[in-house]
């Protein structure tokens, strides 16, 4: 017999040809913690481990109609969004969410820029992703740089953190992880504020000195995305998704010359 799976996840981002971050570390992270994996393509990209050579937009309504198709036959327990590229398809999202989705839990990546320094969230996409798919936010994942661009802040400690975490939950989404790995430290701090539980925890975790961290931002929020889809209350998907990330981190196969992937079963010999 085969191992149990359990929860469903849809999964709205885009491609990374090298495998590390994207789709392919989505697919990998939900199925390395036992949930299944369903995808909506929102771009190809051509990469490796050094650089974006290219970005392929995919038709907003090809998107759309991959997320029907899904959520019509197959289902969804949990939906995560990453890189949505622009305006057209965060608007299409959002009115397949509105029609189809309306009560499934959604977490939010805001993929800006990818880890090379290539953009990839067009600069007047932002506003459309505050307005049409926070306030639909059961969890929205912003590292530090996201958080000051989706707020306005300027963020240099686990106290601004907190305070951009407060704008995004008066902004609509119902809890917020905010990610301090981009702050200076030996340790490194992110803070969970959960807006309908009133709970805040600021959590911790030594620094890795490592260059394999390409996807660590898509891994988490995927590894959170299974824990929701699998019935796990948000702070005990959110600490699984840590510990997971950690270990992909601390076992990473060291493949590339630049910035290297995440090892995404970390459990297996």
């Amino acid at each position: 017999m085969g191992v149990r799976v359990r929860g469903r996840v849809l999964i709205v981002a885009g491609s990374d040809s090298g495998g590390g971050a994207g789709i392919e570390a989505d697919i990998k992270t939900v199925t390395a913690l036992g949930g299944y994996a369903a995808t909506a393509i929102t771009a190809l990209t051509a990469q490796n481990t050094l650089e974006i050579a290219s970005l392929l937009p995919v038709d907003p309504e090809f998107v759309a109609q991959s997320m029907r198709l899904v959520l019509a036959d197959i289902g969804a327990d949990c939906i995560k969004t990453g890189m949505l590229v622009g305006r057209p398809t965060i608007e299409t999202v959002a009115r397949i969410l509105e029609e189809e989705a309306s009560t499934i839990p959604l977490v939010i990546d805001p993929v800006m820029v990818a880890s090379s320094g290539t953009a990839l969230l067009e600069a007047d996409a932002v506003d459309a992703l505050i307005r049409r798919l926070i306030p639909r936010a059961r969890l929205v994942t912003p590292n530090v740089p996201e958080a000051e661009r989706l707020t306005g802040l300027t963020l240099s400690d686990p106290q601004d953190m907190r305070r951009a975490g407060e704008v995004l939950l008066q902004r609509g989404a119902r809890a917020v992880l905010v990610k301090g790995g981009h702050l200076q430290g030996e340790m490194v701090y992110d803070l969970l504020i959960d807006g309908e539980g009133g709970e805040e925890l600021l959590m911790s975790v030594p620094r890795q000195h490592t260059r394999h961290t390409h996807g660590t931002g898509c891994t988490l929020a995927s590894a959170i995305a299974t824990g929701l889809a699998q019935g796990l209350a948000l702070q005990a998907a959110v600490m699984r998704a840590r510990d997971y990330l950690q270990e992909a981190i601390r076992t990473a196969p060291g493949f590339g010359r630049g910035k290297g992937p995440l090892n995404h079963t970390p459990s297996r010999p």
